[in-house]
Order: structure tokens, then sequence, then C-alpha cells
């Protein structure tokens, strides 16, 4: 009978350092033990940011997202914190109106909504404090962007498409803005 316990109880123990892996049964890495959240190789796909009409007035820190609050000057950032404030990933400025982009902007993205305040996904924790519709909480763990050989894989990305290029001599952060690619060397 101890034996059945101890053996649950692992079991238990190991499900709560589970990764979870988003695109296949397997992520980008073996080492797992400091990866809360992977997607699958291969894929040439990305995440896509939330737009926001309204950039939020008392983000969490760390909080990504496109700012569609002009249209015309769409642009990806960062929250840093009350110091820095907000920073621009992308350096360069997207029309999010045109029609290459996306045919109907204004009518695509809803101009407002009402969300519950607890409408939102939490990985690795059971409650957060934070604000946004996916939360990864977690002092240890870390999240794996999805990785491209190269952003001109990907057919159609989509404004507000993060992804990591992980291309021998050329390893960056890559972000959309709607119109063109920015980088970030570590």
């Amino acid at each position: 009978m101890k034996k059945i316990i101890a053996t649950l109880f692992l079991a238990i123990i190991s499900g709560a350092n589970a990764q979870v892996v988003i695109g296949g049964a397997t992520g980008s890495t073996n080492i797992n033990t400091s990866v809360l959240l992977d997607f699958a190789t291969g894929q040439n796909k990305g995440i896509i940011l939330p737009y926001v009409r309204t950039i939020p007035t008392a983000p969490t820190e760390g909080t990504i997202l496109l700012d569609a609050s002009t249209p015309l000057t769409s642009r990806v950032k960062y929250y840093a914190g009350t110091v820095k404030g907000w920073v621009d990933l992308s350096g360069q400025n997207a029309n999010l109106n045109s029609s290459t982009v996306l045919a109907n902007f204004a009518t695509e993205q809803p101009a407002s909504t009402t969300e519950s305040a607890t409408a939102k996904a939490i990985i690795g924790a059971t409650s957060s404090s934070a604000d946004g519709v996916l939360i990864l909480e977690s002092t240890t763990k870390a999240m794996i962007l999805p990785m491209v050989e190269d952003v001109q894989n990907i057919l159609s990305p989509s404004p507000g498409m993060m992804v990591y290029v992980n291309k021998a001599g050329a390893k960056r952060l890559a972000v959309y803005n709607g119109s063109k690619w920015s980088f970030w060397k570590p």
C-alpha cells in the first residue's frame, strides 16, 4: 500500500512541474525543467499579440501588445515598468488600414468590448493579480517563443506576430507590426 501511495505522490509531483506545449507533442527543447510554455518546432507560425485601441493605464510589467490606438502608426510595444514606461519594439510604423495588411481593420477588430475581470488563462499558477488574456505566472520558469528558420518562411504574417529566428549567425527576436518585420539581437 505504501508503494502505491508513494507512486501516486511522485506522479502528482512530476505533473506539477510539467510544461505546456502548443502545436505538437514535443516542444523546442529536451530540457524542460525551466520551461513553462513552449511551441512545436518547424511550424513557421508565431504568437499573435493582442491588438489594443487604448493603451492600458496601469499594465503589469512585461506586458507585450500591438498598439493600434492610431492604426496609421501601429507598433509592437512592451511595458518596462513605471520608470521606462512603454518601449517600442517595432522601430517603425505600420498602417493597419492599408488594404495589404487588413482589408477592414476598423470592422475586423472590435472598437470596444466588455470583458469579465476574471476572463484570462493562467499557466503556472492557480490565480494571478496580473491583468491580461494569457498570463504566465512563475518565478522560476519562462516561455520559449515559437522558432522559425527565417521570417520569409511565414507566408501570411499577422499584425502583432512575434517569433524567435533560430538561424545560424542570425539568432534574434522578430516582431511584425503589420507591414514590416523588426529584429532584436541578444
